[in-house]
């Protein structure tokens, strides 16, 4: 993986949930930044191929402190049962680093 940078947005985050997803089902990648314990949401959408991957395409101002990052695939079904995923760390750089 190339190195990500505070600001960057030209980015998409993939994780595979390992999960059969349904319409209606509801799609959260939730993530914690440096030095946080405040867990925030970005609501992702549903891939496809491979079967149970989500994304999130980071938009402008998301990616706003350097440091780790965790993010992990958070589902809520259609009938009310919830299913966080596994978390992943990434690290995000300041330009320049």
């Amino acid at each position: 993986m190339e190195k990500i940078y505070v600001g960057q947005s030209k980015l998409r985050l993939q994780l595979n949930t390992g999960v059969t997803i349904e319409s209606g089902d509801v799609l959260w990648i939730k993530y914690c930044k440096p030095g946080s314990s405040s867990v925030e949401v970005f609501v992702a959408e549903e891939l496809g191929t491979p079967a149970g991957a989500i994304y999130y395409d980071f938009d402008i101002g998301d990616l706003d402190t350097a440091g780790i990052w965790k993010f992990w695939a958070y589902i809520i079904f259609n009938d009310g049962r919830e299913a966080p995923g596994e978390s992943i760390s990434i690290r995000i750089y300041n330009e320049g680093n």
